[in-house]
C-alpha cells in the first residue's frame, strides 16, 4: 500500500507545480485552482495515511468494523 501512497503523493506535488507554474488571468485562473486544491488535497490525503494508525480511522469512517 506504501507504493499507492507514494504515488498520489507525487502525483498531488506535480499539480501544485503545474499550478504554481501556470500564469495568467481567466479561464485559466479556474484550471490554476483546480490544480492547486486537487493537489494540495492528494498531498494532505498521502501524508495522513502515512501515519500510523491511520488505517483504523479510515476503518472506522467508512464503518468498515467488524
Amino acid at each position: 500500500m506504501g507504493f499507492w501512497y507514494f504515488l498520489l503523493l507525487f502525483l498531488g506535488i506535480a499539480l501544485l507545480i503545474v499550478g504554481g507554474l501556470k500564469k495568467g488571468v481567466s479561464r485559466e485562473v479556474k484550471l490554476v485552482m483546480i490544480l492547486f486544491i486537487s493537489g494540495s488535497l492528494l498531498v494532505l490525503i498521502s501524508l495522513f495515511m502515512f501515519l500510523p494508525g491511520s488505517a483504523e480511522i479510515v476503518s472506522q469512517i467508512l464503518n468498515m468494523n467488524e
